[in-house]
């Protein structure tokens, strides 16, 4: 690896959505504090020098979504798989040996899964026969209560994969030793958004923010429902602030996709004065909370890391595809008969020490084990080939597929005809960008509007 001369790390951070993105934004940020191994006079400043690349595609965030995550890099742009991994070849490998601009050290693939597999294997193919390479890292940006195998397996190959507390680096080795990989990488940290003042009333104050999720409940008739028992709550406690915090606005996209979204439920809806809807970002909008109710939201987290009264909805069921039973043992099942009545739960305190969201110093050094591993391949000489599990060998009918929707072929080279390194200028880039955000709208428009109507003709 190159001399560590330079004061800041420079981190490449490839995201495909606004939570990963700020996932991504963030856990560089904690990564570059103090790293171990790289500079002995002195600790790291915090900041590092962050290169920021959006991948286009469906979800790709708009400018409102990446101001209100509230992370920043020193520069952003979107990029298609094959332009970000082109950059990355340029200030990968031919920057390590001298050739082109300062090699970035880390970059952090905040990525669904099956992107996240085509980008090591693209940089796989483009780093092929050079030693001395960036350090690869990726995780998860919450709960991971769903496909756990295969989300895993699909980020096998990176040098450090983070689980976000210790019971996910548990289950995370295990299936990676369950199928005999290889799985040193899994590095146990934390939620790196996590923060915020501790939790304390006010006198009069009495707010109660519901987290909203882009896709679960799935069904219009369940999300109609908990909006129901939202409003039927604020007008049992009239002098309650009653606020539906919202994750997007219309014809915006996140990680899930939402097909009925709760502002458009709502306006249907004789709604009490006292409930409000509200965007931005949530560590400001837990501020003022004194109760957070969700069905499965990582919001949950974020407000059990503050002490903040928090309360996940059974009322329809504690099931896997709800999410919800990642919460079993916490103390915060519970319903809105039960939170009507005035019922607060009650956090057990080894469930949130287990989950790496327990309030205190701990969270201090919940990225000590990942700050050691990034410095011990830092200090390295050279860093082996990326080596992701799934290869034309143990899936052969799996991957081959899975990398030709990225534009790539079975040995992670660029397929004939994917996307150009170089961005139209001038008048073809106006054109290309008009033709691309008409097209986002009407998928957009398809998902929220055609395909609820055609399920329910289908239901006739």
């Amino acid at each position: 690896m190159p001399s560590r001369t330079d004061s800041r790390l420079r981190i490449a951070v490839l995201a495909d959505s606004d939570t990963r993105w700020k996932w991504g934004a963030l856990t560089a940020r904690r990564l570059a504090e103090r790293v171990p191994g790289t500079d002995t006079a002195e600790p790291r400043p915090a900041s590092p020098d962050l290169d920021g690349f959006l991948l286009r595609g469906r979800a790709t965030p708009t400018p409102r979504q990446l101001d209100e995550v509230g992370a920043g890099a020193d520069s952003l742009r979107e990029v298609t798989l094959a332009q970000f991994l082109d950059h990355a070849q340029a200030l990968g490998p031919a920057a390590h040996e001298g050739r082109g601009d300062r090699a970035y050290d880390v970059i952090v693939l905040a990525l669904v899964g099956g992107a996240a597999q085509a980008a090591l294997h693209g940089l796989a193919a483009r780093w092929r026969g050079h030693a001395r390479r960036p350090v690869v890292v990726t995780g998860y940006v919450g709960v991971v209560y769903e496909k756990l195998a295969d989300g895993l397996l699909l980020r096998h190959g990176a040098d450090i994969v983070l689980a976000n507390s210790r019971h996910d680096a548990l289950r995370f080795r295990a299936v990676y030793e369950g199928v005999g990989a290889d799985s040193r990488a899994v590095t146990e940290a934390a939620l790196p958004f996590l923060g915020g003042a501790a939790y304390r009333p006010e006198a009069g104050r009495d707010t109660v923010v519901f987290a909203a999720q882009p896709s679960v409940p799935e069904s219009r008739a369940d999300r109609q429902y908990l909006l129901r028992r939202l409003a039927g709550h604020a007008r049992r406690h009239p002098g309650r602030d009653v606020v539906l915090k919202l994750r997007s606005k219309p014809g915006e996209h996140t990680t899930h996709i939402e097909e009925h979204p709760y502002q458009r439920l709502a306006r249907g809806m004789d709604l009490p004065p006292n409930v409000r809807l509200a965007y931005g970002n949530m560590g400001e909008v837990l501020d003022r909370a004194d109760l957070l109710v969700t069905v499965s939201s990582t919001a949950a987290l974020e407000s059990l890391h503050r002490s903040v009264p928090t309360a996940v909805l059974t009322d329809l069921g504690v099931r896997e595809v709800l999410g919800n039973h990642h919460f079993l043992g916490s103390g915060c099942l519970t319903s809105w008969d039960r939170l009507d009545a005035g019922h607060r739960p009650e956090p057990d305190a080894a469930w949130l020490a287990a989950q790496g969201v327990a309030p205190g110093e701990a969270y201090q050094r919940a990225f000590d084990l990942a700050r050691e591993r990034l410095g011990a391949l830092l200090g390295q000489e050279s860093l082996p080939p990326i080596a992701p599990y799934y290869t034309a060998t143990t899936a052969p009918g799996h991957l081959p597929g899975l990398l030709a929707r990225h534009h790539l072929a079975p040995d992670g080279t660029p397929l004939p005809g994917a996307a150009p390194a170089h961005e139209p200028t001038g008048l073809r880039r106006l054109i290309r960008d008009a033709v691309r955000d008409a097209a986002r709208g009407a998928y957009r428009h398809g998902v929220q509007r055609v395909a609820p109507v055609i399920r329910r003709m289908g239901e006739l």
